[in-house]
């Protein structure tokens, strides 16, 4: 059953399917109105008529970028390209760092983030332009890093799905990071570049608590449904590897090992994770969130957050912003190697992927804006 309370000025009350239940006002807002998110009728199916709370409603809308491959020079992170599909991100994971982002294009980071998509319109044209430039230089891209390229609305929209086939087409490699199921229809299309050096998958498994996850992660796949698709990967000869991401202390920190026995019988053969992090809005929002469903432990989880980042609620510095500091942190770091040492799962960053195949895109030459002149 649907609940559609939104926040007042002293409690959040859960919509049901949503990570957020309310509207913070992004950093960059000098004024802010919050306002009830856009729902829908919700029937009963046994007596057709509008007996239950309506639901939330998801709103896409196109977005027209100038270009499409974003580059990266953080230390921490083991791409310098990627490609974000979409804006914003239908699971509604409550933890996504990607959540501030929102607020560049004034809208919420909470509600409006996981309600309020958008998708790069005409993205594989704008990929096979950056892809055909004369001064291109052959890396692996990066797909899944500010949202989900598998997200619900990837089934209609299929941006994921176009960027694949141009990067197939150039022998172009990729590295996919995800934990939406709709990954399955793509499978035969990624396993075909997968044996040719040129792909690889990531699948991001926090926890094997399905009751968590439907409050943690509400619209991503369940925890068996990403474990099937990592054995599906491996059979069909994908380079598989899970990712602990986010641990949270007193939350899922519990669960590491096991999450790392599941993904390795499952076929992975690399792991990784992410200590939480909680940039600007999301650390309200992540706040609010534990008040709503561990008002026992919240104050002792934000504890042991702020013991690993330097008493604040998000430590920004390269290094540290993905793993945390202290001694909580150190004794993780000591688990997660000893596990991946025991289940043989490798852990450097090196992705292997093969760029020496890359064959720029042909594209025909735009006609001349000057006019012909007979003679």
């Amino acid at each position: 059953m649907y609940s559609y309370v939104m926040r007042n000025s002293t409690s959040f009350q859960t919509i049901k399917g949503r990570g957020a239940a309310a509207q913070p006002p992004g950093r960059f807002q000098k004024q802010f109105v919050e306002r009830n998110a856009p729902m829908e009728p919700c029937f009963d199916p046994a007596t057709d008529e509008e007996a239950l709370p309506p639901r939330v409603v998801t709103q896409v809308l196109p977005e027209r970028a100038r270009s499409i491959i974003t580059r990266n020079k953080s230390p921490d992170l083991p791409f310098e390209q990627s490609i974000n599909p979409y804006r914003g991100c239908e699971h509604g994971c409550i933890y996504c760092f990607a959540r501030p982002a929102h607020a560049y294009v004034g809208l919420s980071p909470g509600l409006d983030f996981e309600t309020k998509l958008f998708y790069k319109q005409g993205a594989a044209q704008l990929l096979e332009a950056e892809l055909a430039k004369p001064g291109y230089r052959c890396k692996p891209i990066m797909l899944g890093t500010n949202t989900d390229p598998y997200q619900p609305i990837e089934r209609e929209f299929a941006v994921t799905r176009s960027l694949l086939e141009v990067l197939w087409r150039c022998r172009h490699p990729v590295d996919i990071l995800t934990k939406g199921a709709w990954l399955e229809r793509d499978i035969e299309l990624i396993g075909t570049m997968a044996r040719a050096g040129l792909a690889r998958v990531t699948l991001s498994l926090p926890t094997l608590d399905v009751g968590l996850k439907r409050i943690l992660e509400p619209r991503a796949a369940a925890p068996q449904a990403r474990l099937r698709l990592l054995r599906q990967m491996r059979e069909l000869g994908i380079p598989v590897g899970v990712l602990v991401a986010p641990i949270i202390p007193a939350i899922t920190d519990e669960e590491l090992e096991n999450v790392l026995e599941a993904a390795a019988a499952a076929g992975a053969e690399r792991a990784g994770y992410v200590f939480l992090r909680l940039p600007h809005e999301v650390a309200d929002l992540f706040r609010d969130w534990l008040q709503q469903h561990f008002p026992d432990r919240a104050e002792h989880v934000m504890a042991l957050v702020r013991a690993a980042r330097g008493g604040q609620d998000n430590d920004s510095r390269f290094g540290v912003r993905m793993s945390g500091d202290g001694a909580w942190v150190n004794m993780l770091r000591q688990r997660f190697h000893l596990a991946c040492r025991r289940l043989n799962l490798r852990v450097d960053r090196e992705h292997s992927l093969d760029c020496s195949q890359f064959q720029p895109p042909q594209t025909s030459a735009k006609p001349s804006p000057q006019l012909s002149l007979p003679l």
